[in-house]
Parts: C-alpha cells; structure tokens; sequence
C-alpha cells in the first residue's frame, strides 16, 4: 500500500499557482473586461468579477468542494462529507500536498469560472439578479461538471483527459456565457468600442502569467510534467497571437492590439485541457486552430446567429474550449501524460473527449438557461432601459470611474 507523503517542493509549487491563478481573476480579469466595457460601465463590470469571486469562495469552503471532490454517488455528484471543511485537517494529504493547499487551488478554478460568465452580459444585468444567478450557477452547474471531470464522476471514469480545465472551465463558461446571453438579450448599443484598451492590455499580461500557474500547477508537483504544461501553454499563446494577428492582417487591412489579444487568450483557452498531455508540435497546432476557430466564431458565427455576447465569451472561451478538449484527443502523447491520442493510435480516446464536449455543452446551457429563465420570472435579469442607457456606474453604485 503506498502512502502519500508530503512534498515540500509541491507545496510551494502549487502555493505559488494558486496565487497566479487568483491574478488571473483579481486583477486580470478584473481589468481585461474593465478596458472592454463603455467608460459609463467600467466600475459595475469590474464589481460583477469581484462580487462572483467573492460569492464562490464562500460557497465552495461551505459545501462546493465537499460536493465536486467527495465520495462518488452514482457518477453524478461528491458526497458531501466535510461540510465548512471539518474534518480536514491541515496535516492531511492529497497526493503529495496538503488537502487544504488542493482546496484552494480549486477554489481559484471555480472563481474564474464564475467571473468569465459576466464579460456575456455586462452593461445590462441587473446587480441582484447577478448576484442570486452566481450562486445557483455555481452550485448546480460548475460544481456538478467539476465532479464529473475531475472528482470521480461518469466521465472521469470512462477516461476523459482534461488537464487544467477545457471542459470544467472553458466550455463549461462559454455555453453558460451563450445561455444567458440569449436570455438577457441584446444591448441597445452593440458597439464595441473599448474606452481603455490599456486597461485591457493589462488584464491580458495579468491572465497569461497566471495561466502559466493555471496549467503548470495542474500537475500537482514541481516537476518536468509542469515545466512542460507551462511551456507548451506560452508557445501555444504566442503563435495564437500571431496567428489572429495575420488573419486581421489580411482581412482588416492591419494588425490589432484587441486581436492580438484575442488570438492570445484563444490559444491559452484551447491549449488548457492539452497542456500536460501533448506535445510542443501538438501545442503549436492547437494555438493555431484555436484563433482560426475562435476568429470565425466572433466575426462570422456570432452576426450569422445574432446572439449579443458582450466580451465574446463563447466565441472565445466555449468555441476555443471546445476544439482544445477534441483536439486533446488526437494529439496526447503517452511519453507525456500517460495517454496517447487518435494521432498515435488510440482511437477511443477521440470518442471520450467527443462525449465529455457533447456532455459538457449540453448540461452547462441547458441548466443555465434554466437558472436564469427562473431569476428573470422572480426577480428580472435586466436593468431597465434608461439606467441601461445612461450607464449603470452611476444609477446601480453612484459612482464613477474617472473625475476628469
């Protein structure tokens, strides 16, 4: 019988991804959509990312890691056994680092999750309606995919790979994103004229730094497995920003910052769930396919269907999300993460991760539309026109973000 022991080593690593990965929602995040939204809204889209980190943090020490990583019940969901986390104790282990080092890696997942969801809807939700819509998302619609994923549930056990989240995260965010995008409606203004881009270059540097932490610390060690997440996931980003950057090139007549960051944040997406399974010629691929992807899905697919997602979540996160868990499937390499994929004859691994997207797609968009169709019966989802109009920093908070 093999003991866990605990490693010094792991534990600093994991710390130190667990503080990266909070960079990512607190500030990355935080200034990435705040550079996107309209000036009259930039307080209010920053306060949706905060108040959903906050709200999740509360829930999973409460009962949302107790139900996501428990004891399985019949594949669907954890058993909820440590309730407010008693009967953790600060010595006890998962693998070679604490159990409470694990918990709040985790909870850093589940923030971001959470916070990537407003960027659909920003400049028209109600506060309140966020605010209720956060904490039953959270409780029946992330934490139900995370066990399945990574707890234990039917798809962990039919043999998914998902190395840091292309399912739990990305495409669990993009079609939540999608579904009450859908449901709130398109804005009176649909516009999308950055008034800090800065703001957003900023939140972008804040988002690819943790991301190395995001996928590297999803090995649980500080070993070569995390050396080479981190560096696949930075050369799947560079060549998704140089990608993006040639196809505006070619289509816009000239390069963009905003494409150029897209491209980046596509590859990031896509290579999450890859990142400690393939190969850097499987990264490059990917980064590559993703701002392809994730650039037709903003310019062609999004006017075509006529849905209004603010930030492109979907376009970006879900569609990305979606092509780097299938393509998990066809470039794993066994001398890497154990799992070899379609390329090196493992046909059967390429169905799973089919499966877990299909799954994925249809559990998270069908709940959420569900959690968001009842808030707007009970309580109203959007804010009434003329606040919507005149800016929701000085109608919702009566503030402002700039005295100039």
């Amino acid at each position: 019988m093999v003991t866990d022991v605990l490693n010094s080593g792991d534990t600093s690593w994991v710390l130190i991804s667990t503080i990266m990965v909070l960079l990512m929602s607190i500030p990355g995040i935080i200034f990435f959509y705040g550079g996107l939204a309209k000036k009259k809204n930039v307080l209010n889209t920053m306060f949706l990312t905060l108040i959903a980190f906050s709200i999740v943090s509360i829930i999973w020490i409460v009962y949302g890691y107790q139900f996501a990583f428990g004891p399985d019940i019949n594949g669907l969901i954890g058993s909820p056994l440590n309730i407010l986390l008693n009967g953790i104790g600060i010595d006890d282990l998962h693998g070679t680092i604490p159990t409470i080092v694990f918990i709040a890696f985790q909870l850093t997942f589940a923030g971001i999750t959470a916070s990537l969801v407003s960027g659909a809807v920003v400049g028209r939700i109600k506060f309140s309606a966020w605010i209720i819509f956060i904490s039953l998302w959270v409780t029946v619609v992330y934490v139900p995919i995370t066990h399945w994923v990574w707890g234990g549930g039917w798809l962990q056990q039919i043999g998914v790979i998902d190395f840091a989240g292309g399912t739990v995260v990305e495409i669990c965010s993009g079609l939540s994103a999608l579904a009450v995008a859908i449901l709130v409606g398109k804005r009176r203004d649909q516009t999308l004229l950055p008034h800090n881009l800065g703001y957003s270059v900023l939140g972008a540097g804040f988002l690819w730094f943790g991301w190395m932490g995001f996928n590297g610390g999803s090995a649980l060690a500080a070993n070569g497995l995390a050396a080479m997440a981190l560096l696949t996931s930075n050369t799947a980003a560079a060549v998704g920003l140089i990608t993006w950057m040639i196809i505006d090139t070619i289509h816009e007549g000239k390069p963009t910052v905003l494409g150029a960051l897209s491209g980046a944040v596509s590859a990031l997406v896509a290579i999450t769930p890859a990142a400690g399974f393939v190969d850097i010629g499987g990264g490059i691929v990917i980064g590559i396919g993703a701002s392809i992807f994730s650039y037709y899905a903003v310019t062609i697919l999004k006017p075509k269907l006529g849905y209004d997602d603010s930030f492109d979540v979907f376009g970006m996160h879900g569609v990305s999300g979606i092509w780097g868990t299938i393509a998990t499937g066809i470039f794993a390499v066994a001398a890497i993460g154990g799992v070899d994929g379609f390329l090196h004859g493992n046909f059967s691994q390429l169905a799973v991760q089919v499966i877990a997207t299909i799954a994925t797609i249809i559990y998270a968009f069908t709940v959420t539309f569900i959690v968001a169709k009842v808030i707007d019966l009970v309580v109203g989802l959007r804010v009434k026109e003329s606040v919507e109009v005149e800016g929701l920093d000085t109608h919702v908070h009566e503030e402002t973000g700039y005295r100039l």
